[in-house]
């Protein structure tokens, strides 16, 4: 992994063992342990088999943001350094750096349309990365902004994202597919309708209709979908039962 992958993701909840149980379902994740580097902060791993992919965490009320969200983090080679970056090119530091102990270094940040993400360095050796459509990885990152070429020139800048296909979707307007690796990896769209920009982390699953029964029965709530992309994959958006945002990616066996 480089400067400008997506290197971890996390839920933000109210309650981490419902959303534990929930995603456990849908993707089939195990938690693997309950602990924090912070004093006070209740947090859960998530893992596929014995490499973890994700965290749920639990905030003190008054650090809760309205309702669940799930943030990707984006490597960097110096955290201070590239908060203050963003900072300088329009963007927010919206928790400056600090450390995780025998973790790592990070920072919340947002870009100059208000989209969160993550800033992290990372402590020792990472795992090694998961295939990109490995069922339980996370095989899509798509940022919903208020003008994707404006936000496309700020990542572009920051973290040395290249461009690859744009597919025109008639009235929705251009979807950028863009790498920040050697291989395609998310898209960047203008979402006039959304009330704010955010990132949107797409889940793989085996069987895209399978995943959707899981998400109903489990309390959670179809948005979108499912809808066939390029490839012969099939997506979803959905809302777990706490109300946080995600979306579900895989091929479709009926």
């Amino acid at each position: 992994m480089k400067q400008g992958d997506f290197v971890w993701y996390e839920l933000c909840s109210a309650d981490p063992a419902a959303a534990v149980e929930f995603y456990a379902r849908v993707i089939g994740w195990q938690a693997t342990e309950t602990e924090s580097g912070v004093a006070g902060i209740d947090y859960r791993i998530l893992a596929l088999g014995e490499r973890p992919v994700a965290g749920i965490i639990k905030l003190p009320p008054e650090q809760m943001p309205p309702r669940p969200v799930w943030l990707g983090y984006i490597a960097v080679e110096d955290v201070d350094a590239k908060a203050a970056e963003i900072a300088a090119a329009g963007g927010t530091i919206h928790k400056p750096p600090q450390d995780i102990p025998s973790v790592g270094r990070f920072a919340v940040v947002l870009d100059p349309q208000g989209a969160v993400f993550m800033l992290f360095k990372g402590q020792g050796q990472p795992p090694p990365p998961l295939a990109m459509m490995q069922t339980g990885s996370i095989g899509w990152h798509e940022l919903h902004a208020r003008d994707w070429a404006k936000s496309w020139s700020f990542y572009e800048r920051m973290f040395g994202w290249t461009k690859d296909t744009a597919l025109e979707m008639g009235p929705m307007g251009t979807y950028q597919i863009f790498k920040t690796s050697d291989a395609p990896c998310g898209g960047m769209m203008t979402d006039a309708g959304s009330p704010h920009p955010y990132w949107l982390f797409y889940f793989v699953v085996d069987d895209i209709d399978a995943g959707i029964e899981r998400v109903k029965t489990g309390g959670g709530k179809l948005l979108f979908g499912p809808q066939e992309v390029p490839g012969g994959a099939w997506i979803i958006n959905a809302e777990d039962p706490q109300g946080g945002a995600f979306a579900l990616v895989g091929m479709r066996k009926r």
